[in-house]
């Protein structure tokens, strides 16, 4: 997907802030984070949302989360606490078509969240 911005910067045409890489998965700094700590995590390969994930691959849910909770022990919030957000489709607030997790933390969160 060369137009995706998420595929440009996990193939290193874009720069980021990057927290952390595999050969799966990519974690960078949002450009406007919302909380202390607010990392996306993506997956390499391409997946336009949640909404779109095949049931082809259901261990790379479960690799993805393992690696979001990783970064939260490695980020230094894994004992206060963090807050995981998966947008999907236009209501649901997800801006770029790349499946993505924010990471967020660092301070208190509120709920209903939005």
């Amino acid at each position: 997907m060369l137009e995706c911005v998420f595929c440009r910067i996990a193939g290193h045409e874009l720069p980021a802030r990057v927290v952390d890489e595999d050969r799966e998965f990519m974690a960078f700094h949002d450009l406007h984070p919302v909380t202390p700590v607010h990392v996306l995590v993506i997956p390499k390969k391409h997946v336009d949302s949640l909404a779109q994930w095949s049931r082809a691959d259901p261990a790379l849910a479960g690799r993805l989360l393992i690696k979001v909770r990783d970064l939260a022990v490695e980020l230094g919030v894994s004992e206060s606490g963090y807050r995981l957000v998966i947008n999907t489709g236009y209501e649901g607030g997800q801006t770029v078509s790349h499946l993505h997790v924010h990471l967020l933390g660092g301070r208190p969160m509120q709920w209903p969240p939005g």
